[in-house]
């Protein structure tokens, strides 16, 4: 399966005489909200030691992007999307 090329406009930000209300400092001075964990969402010491990813791989991801050299292969993203869209839809029974 192939896919083309999409034409996706770039999103720009809204400017102040698009937004509604009145205009708000640039920085906040204050936090805005707190957020506090329970120890029940703290990693034990397994958890936290295990590489959920490749950091080297992630890496030298990041420097061909940087580069212009990371081809994005279509045809494997394709495939995998629908791959996952038959394992959420129902198996029907004939």
């Amino acid at each position: 399966m192939k896919i083309g090329p999409v034409d996706i406009k770039a999103a720009t930000s809204p400017t102040q005489a698009d937004r509604k209300g009145p205009p708000g400092p640039v920085a906040a001075t204050e936090p805005s909200a707190r957020v506090a964990l329970s120890s029940q969402t703290a990693l034990s010491g397994n958890e936290a030691s295990r590489a959920d990813f490749d950091a080297e791989k992630v890496a030298r991801i990041a420097q061909a992007i940087r580069d212009g050299k990371f081809q994005v292969n279509a045809e494997a993203i394709a495939d995998k999307l629908i791959a996952n869209a038959q394992e959420l839809l129902p198996k029907s029974s004939h």
